[in-house]
């Protein structure tokens, strides 16, 4: 083939592209296209192309303008929707929900604050911006996205809970606190700091999930609220907004108290609960007799009625493990407040500037107990001159009699629910607790909290809520490739009893000792996984040609990429 000229009388040549033959003896030519209209640089191109020359050498026939991470984006973004939680946010499209969707996504790939966050969506970080079209989004768009979904939330929360909760149904509910920066927010208060910060302002929030650890509504309370006391504003949701006359309430023995279960419980008929006695209480039924320690001769389980408990099932545990674990905690920390007390000892004894008057040594002292919680192990007397202590050993061995032991506390009559399900779904609360974990930790980073408005706080933990909501269900798809247990029925299989502590699967076992999954590829944590999604680029090529445009490729995915994409069953385009 070539690119013929053919001289045209009065007007310009015409420009063709020929093929030459032979046939017979004889030369001949068609003509393939006809190409006067092209532009002289185009037709120059293709004439040099056919004589075969290279135009521009092999790296330098585009130029690679931008490149975006974008395969954790797809990942994400496509699981959010194959959940239909766009739709559930709000039904229809909009400024407000794409923004929302937005930091919801970005949760989970990034969390960081909302002026970040903005700032994310327009520096090429990830695709996040431009697939939602968010990408102009300033800190002042998030913050009233953030107002408007707050107003949607009781919709949100009901809708979650027509998905995942049905009648008889086992609802979990747990509360935690974290931090609060700064003290202009009517939310933030002193109170119990579960992460050690007491020096900082406090909010509380409580979770509520189904029995796989589904998060379906969450609550703020002010940071000096009782735990007890969130109780009944979630009883009333369940009854009242979720319309839901039978359901089994699980909270754990610091949340169901008596007060709690006697005034916000037993008035709702059908609504029952399972708990935990604290350990005053156990002690209460060794003394009666109701708990004899021949009880476990034979089993690790047994159930036992009380006269304190009327109407009531007590499910006796005991585990010799946790027995085990209490023995050598109890030892640590009673060595650790004796090194400690025989230091202020010591100071009340020195030669010089000795530790003198009972209140200064009282003062001391208190420090010490207070942070080990072991002082009613000892016998302390404190003088103006001197301090000495001793381990209260009959103290210590009245303890140590209950140690592995716990106490189930339910209602639920046991044709419904026989003893080992009782004890199932009590530890089932560890659902809601690896859910606080990648709230406040983990993944999600719920805290610090620097918001000070209300309002944006209560959205703030919803939309961690909901960014955990998707988490939950890409853990579980990509469970094969992460060491997160993929068959945990497998391991609760080869448990001996419902009181031994958890095992995992042999699959996972076998994930963990090799690295490696079933199918040869290194096994992820769930943050590793999605850092190696983002590598998979969206790229903005150009060819080095005149007046070329522009176009998209997408970095091919490795086995990796590809497998997390086929578990989850999203494009990678979007």
């Amino acid at each position: 083939m070539y690119v013929d000229t053919v001289p045209n009388r009065g007007s310009r040549p015409a420009i063709l592209l020929r093929q030459s033959f032979r046939e017979g003896t004889q030369i001949r030519k068609r003509t393939l296209a006809n190409l006067s209209d092209w532009p002289p640089e185009q037709i120059e191109a293709l004439r040099r192309l056919l004589r075969g020359e290279s135009l521009v050498p092999a790296g330098e026939a585009f130029q690679i303008e931008l490149s975006c991470p974008h395969g954790h984006v797809a990942a994400v973004l496509g699981t959010l929707r194959a959940l239909g939680l766009e739709r559930l946010v709000a039904p229809k499209r909009s400024r407000s929900r794409d923004l929302v969707v937005a930091m919801i996504v970005a949760r989970i790939l990034d969390p960081r604050s909302k002026l970040a966050t903005a700032q994310g969506f327009d520096q090429h970080s990830s695709t996040l911006g431009e697939v939602l079209g968010v990408a102009t989004a300033d800190e002042d768009e998030l913050y009233a996205a953030m107002d408007w979904l707050l107003a949607r939330q009781s919709a949100i929360e009901d809708a979650l809970a027509r998905r995942h909760l049905v009648e008889g149904t086992l609802v979990l509910y747990d509360v935690t606190s974290t931090y609060f920066e700064g003290r202009h927010c009517a939310l933030a208060r002193l109170g119990h700091s579960r992460d050690g910060r007491r020096d900082r302002l406090q909010i509380l929030f409580g979770l509520l999930t189904d029995r796989e650890g589904r998060p379906v509504a969450v609550e703020v309370f002010p940071g000096n609220t009782g735990d007890p006391t969130t109780v009944a504003s979630r009883v009333a949701a369940i009854r009242g907004r979720f319309g839901l006359g039978r359901v089994v309430l699980v909270g754990d023995r610091g949340m169901l108290t008596a007060a709690r279960l006697r005034e916000d419980l037993a008035p709702h008929e059908g609504l029952a609960w399972i708990t935990a006695l604290r350990s005053p209480a156990i002690r209460k039924l060794v003394g009666s007799g109701s708990l004899q320690m021949s009880l476990f001769d034979q089993r690790d389980l047994v159930e036992i009625r009380d006269d304190a408990y009327p109407g009531e099932r007590l499910i006796v545990c005991r585990n010799p493990l946790l027995a085990a674990e209490r023995v050598r905690k109890r030892e640590e920390l009673l060595l650790a407040t004796e090194r400690e007390l025989s230091a202020i000892a010591a100071a009340t004894r020195r030669g010089q500037r000795p530790l003198r008057g009972q209140d200064r040594i009282g003062l001391r002292v208190g420090k010490v107990l207070g942070r080990f919680k072991v002082g009613k192990h000892f016998r302390l007397a404190i003088t103006d001159h001197g301090f000495t202590y001793q381990r209260d050993e009959e103290a210590i061995a009245g303890e140590a009699v209950l140690d592995g032991i716990y106490v189930i506390r339910t209602n639920v009559p046991a044709d419904q629910l026989d003893a080992e399900g009782t004890v199932e779904a009590y530890k089932s609360l560890s659902e809601a607790e690896c859910a606080f974990r990648c709230l406040k930790t983990v993944d999600l980073k719920v805290r610090p909290i620097y918001h000070r408005l209300e309002g944006r706080v209560r959205a703030h933990v919803l939309l961690c809520m909901l960014a955990y909501y998707v988490e939950w269900h890409l853990r579980r798809r990509l469970a094969p490739l992460l060491f997160d247990d993929e068959d945990p029925a497998a391991g609760k299989a080869l448990r001996p009893s419902v009181v031994a502590p958890a095992q995992r699967s042999p699959a996972a076992l076998r994930k963990a000792h090799t690295r490696r999954t079933d199918g040869g590829l290194p096994v992820q944590s769930f943050q590793t996984l999605i850092a190696d999604l983002a590598t998979l680029c969206k790229n903005r090529v150009r060819p080095n040609l005149p007046d070329a445009s522009a176009f998209d490729q997408y970095t091919l995915p490795t086995p990796l990429q590809q497998r997390a994409f086929d578990l989850l069953e999203v494009p990678i385009k979007m």
